[in-house]
């Protein structure tokens, strides 16, 4: 059956009745979505920090493939067979983008017998949250126009506006725009331009914010644009925009409670990508998550060389976080891609391109234990074209590299399909207490920043940008030198360029554009040609997705 046609058939739980159940939470503080979505208050996780924190273990994959890898399809059913296993165990996910939904991706609520239900509400508008951080990132935009067609007393020039608009769709024709035409009425005359809303910086203050007080104070932090001498920066406080922006996000903040296929309680919340954004879920969702449970599972967004090195270098250690283990996610068929095996043809045995391959797990399996410090089970999602000689190769090649390789069937069979993957998890992190380092100090210019996670990770030669780019990097070191590095770059390669596939070396990062996330509090920086609004391929998945006249959601996955 088709992922949407196993959701559809799932016997949820009333989700109130499921988290009183699992987590002794009491109804008065839980706010229901109808029958199987809920928020948590925040006033009962403010009630929870003087519990311990559980362990904390992170999902994340090889290089993304038009093969597919499974990441979140993992991070459920590892989740679903800890519980088998007894453990009290937790999952953390992002929130899908409507954009990859109707675009090439699909939805985000994992596949088969590993999934979060309901599936169809959590891939669609769920419980509103981006909705609301798209308004408030929109609200800003009018207020910084009307505060200049009324006088413009803060003597912002239009030219230096930074503050673009966004929506939750994929929409090239979206990307530059001019507002204010027919004349004086609508405003005035300046180049504008839409990014997706997983890219607003809102959505990084969000996943970042650790309070209702710390969301606002970040929201009045965000820098909209340069006054006319074209180096004061105006931020969202000076047009009195944070409390109105904070009041539009007074429930996204909150985190979202769903099930799973196998009844376990999982919180989805925040949801940006890692390739134009910092890729995690809300530090709140993962704190709640570590005081509840004694194992938190979370995901991170795309390959190891985004996500996770996201998730370590900007979340852990913005919110202080220290993961147990390490999960990288690789199947077979992802690998016979990197190594030049054409999608029609990956269900056929080939261990020559599957060692050819390999070489792209090896480089993020050595970021993760080497630059990290942190120990590392390889999770071979298996499909059902997998050779067993493919299989043993890869087991081979990983464990000579001094990594633990498991297969798991849990796309199939649920969490039972995954225990032998969680029983080596739960070894590791139960037994072992592990090392963790950044890629890089926080103390350390920006510019050797960027150099660091580009030679470290991607295997680059060097890093280099124009003139003008390299002077705007230098004008942010002074203020803001000790934030971190937030990369935008393809998902599909090491390099700037999506079609190397591998683990190329010796190549060069080229800084196309830097922009301050002063309310996130990192510094934005886009390698290559990077596009902060997607657009939608040739075959859009819009073009399938329908709706039976009993309600009923088709083509959806």
């Amino acid at each position: 059956m088709s992922d949407i046609k196993i959701a559809q058939q799932a016997k949820m739980k009333p989700i109130i009745d499921l988290v009183e159940e699992k987590f002794n939470i009491p109804a008065e503080y839980m706010e229901p979505y109808g029958h199987y979505k809920a928020k948590i208050s925040l006033q009962y996780i403010d009630s929870l920090t003087k519990i311990k924190d559980g362990k904390l273990i992170l999902v994340t994959a090889i290089s993304p493939t038009p093969a597919g890898e499974g990441k979140t399809t993992t991070t459920v059913g590892l989740g679903d067979a800890m519980n088998r296993l007894g453990k009290k165990t937790m999952i953390c996910l992002r929130e899908p983008s409507l954009g990859p939904c109707f675009g090439m991706k699909g939805g985000a609520a994992g596949g088969g017998y590993s999934q979060v239900v309901p599936m169809e509400d959590i891939n669609l508008h769920f419980t509103g949250d981006f909705h609301a951080i798209g308004v408030a990132h929109n609200l800003l935009s009018a207020l910084i126009d009307n505060h200049i067609t009324h006088g413009n007393a803060l003597e912002i020039d239009s030219r230096y506006i930074k503050w673009k608009r966004v929506v939750d769709m994929n929409d090239r024709a979206l990307r530059n725009i001019t507002v204010g035409q027919g004349g004086a009425a609508n405003g005035y005359l300046r180049a504008d331009g839409y990014d997706i809303v997983v890219a607003s910086e809102i959505m990084a203050i969000l996943c970042l914010a650790t309070s209702r007080a710390d969301l606002k104070a970040r929201l009045g932090r965000i820098v909209v644009a340069y006054k006319t001498d074209s180096s004061t920066p105006v931020y969202a406080r000076d047009l009195n925009a944070q409390g109105a922006m904070a009041t539009l996000l007074k429930d996204a903040i909150k985190p979202n409670l769903v099930q799973t296929l196998e009844n376990n309680i999982a919180i989805i919340h925040g949801g940006p990508f890692a390739n134009i954004a910092h890729g995690c879920n809300t530090v709140i969702a993962t704190k709640t998550a570590l005081k509840l449970a004694d194992y938190a599972i979370t995901e991170a967004g795309f390959g190891a060389d985004l996500g996770a090195e996201k998730f370590i270098n900007i979340k852990c250690r913005v919110a202080d976080l220290k993961p147990s283990a390490v999960v990288l996610v690789a199947t077979v068929r992802a690998l016979k891609f990197h190594g030049g095996v054409v999608k029609d043809d990956l269900n056929s045995e080939n261990l020559d391109a599957l060692e050819q391959g390999f070489v792209n797990l090896q480089r993020h399996l050595h970021n993760i234990t080497n630059n990290y410090g942190l120990p590392c089970v390889v999770c071979i999602n298996r499909f059902t074209f997998d050779s067993d000689a493919e299989i043993a190769l890869l087991q081979r090649k990983s464990e000579t590299l001094g990594a633990k390789c498991v297969v798991s069937k849990h796309w199939a069979e649920g969490g039972a399909g995954a225990q032998a993957l969680a029983e080596e998890v739960i070894n590791i992190v139960d037994n072992r207490e592990p090392g963790f380092t950044f890629v890089y100090d926080e103390d350390m210019p920006l510019w050797e920043k960027i150099e660091a996670i580009s030679t470290k990770l991607y295997g680059a030669k060097n890093i280099t940008a124009s003139p003008k780019i390299r002077s705007e990097i230098e004008a942010l070191q002074k203020d803001y030198g000790k934030f971190p590095i937030c990369i935008a770059k393809t998902q599909m390669s090491f390099s700037t360029n999506p079609t190397v596939k591998g683990a190329p070396s010796g190549h060069t990062v080229e800084i196309s554009e830097v922009r301050l996330a002063n309310g996130a509090g990192f510094i934005v920086v886009i390698a290559g040609n990077m596009m902060t609004m997607p657009g939608l391929p040739k075959e859009p998945a819009a073009e399938r997705i329908d709706i039976t006249d009993d309600g009923i959601i088709t083509g959806l996955f």
